[in-house]
């Protein structure tokens, strides 16, 4: 008569080492995310107060100079405040746009090639050098031969906005790459795994600390970006009214500009790493500091 085993279940012992290991991962996603989110906010504070500090050192006039205050005027208080915002948000939107149309396109790219580093090393010896050398050309040195090219339009903004995201992304995703375990990558391959099964199941997974400061770098470069793409090429976004509101003594909308877009820069930015250092606290793993 057949004896039909029974499967065995988990001890106490493992089931509350099982509760011991998530608390912990726990415990070190909010830790890490309260940092995150204390060094978003000192960041903002800091920033504020070295911007009106360096007002009271320069001694300009009030009436080109504007203050923490006489922005939050400008966009909250005066009587046309409405007005202010929608039009500073309108503009607003242009450039987030193309800022969004040039980090997907740089990441996209800077992700595809630091892949064929990693499965070419004759494509990675003949394209790294390049690389390196075009990341410290300035963008405005290829402005005039790129609208020329690609006109003032939709290419434009995706290949100069892409430009300033892929060098510096290709850089970092690569060497994140070249961090995956030799032991692991060893271990695939005796079982028969092909280069594309290393990286899609070794590499990558090992290299997504290097991946999310790539990311977090190619935030405010795309918003860069985008800013000259549309001041040299198309005229429109907050990088296109800017020139006009200098040349128009329209101070109080030049410095709301400047400010809301830097300000959701920051924000971005800081969204970013407070994603980072959670996601990898909740792997176990430790932001890459490498930039």
């Amino acid at each position: 008569m057949a004896v039909t085993q029974q499967p065995q279940q988990p001890g106490p012992q493992v089931a509350e080492l099982a509760q011991q290991v998530r608390r912990q991962a726990r415990r070190a996603t909010l830790k890490s995310l309260g940092s995150s989110l204390l060094v978003f906010g000192l960041t903002l504070v800091s920033v504020v107060v070295m911007w009106q500090v360096v007002l009271w050192a320069s001694d300009l006039s009030p009436y080109v100079a504007k203050g923490p205050a006489d922005v939050w005027s400008f966009l909250f208080v005066e009587e046309d405040a409405a007005e202010n915002r929608a039009e500073i948000a309108t503009n607003l939107a242009v450039t987030l746009r193309d800022a969004t149309i040039g980090f997907v396109a740089g990441l996209l790219l800077a992700l595809a090639g630091a892949i064929g580093f990693r499965l070419s090393q004759g494509f990675e010896h003949a394209v790294m050098p390049l690389a390196l050398l075009l990341r410290s050309v300035p963008l405005i040195a290829f402005a005039p031969v790129i609208i020329m090219i690609f006109g003032r339009e939709f290419m434009t903004v995706a290949v100069m906005g892409g430009i300033v995201v892929l060098f510096p992304a290709l850089v970092n995703i690569a060497f994140g790459l070249k961090q995956a375990s030799t032991q692991m990558l060893e271990v695939v391959e005796v079982y028969g795994g092909s280069p594309l099964k290393q990286l899609t199941t070794v590499a990558l997974p090992a290299s997504l600390p290097a991946f999310f400061a790539a990311v977090r770098v190619s935030v405010p470069g795309a918003i860069t970006g985008a800013l000259l793409a549309e001041w040299l090429a198309t005229g429109g976004g907050i990088g296109g009214v800017i020139n006009g509101y200098a040349t128009s003594a329209k101070f109080d909308e030049l410095w709301a500009s400047v400010v809301v877009v830097t300000g959701v820069s920051l924000v971005l930015y800081n969204l970013v790493a407070i994603l980072e250092s959670t996601v990898l606290a909740r792997m176990g793993m430790h932001p890459e500091k490498r930039v």
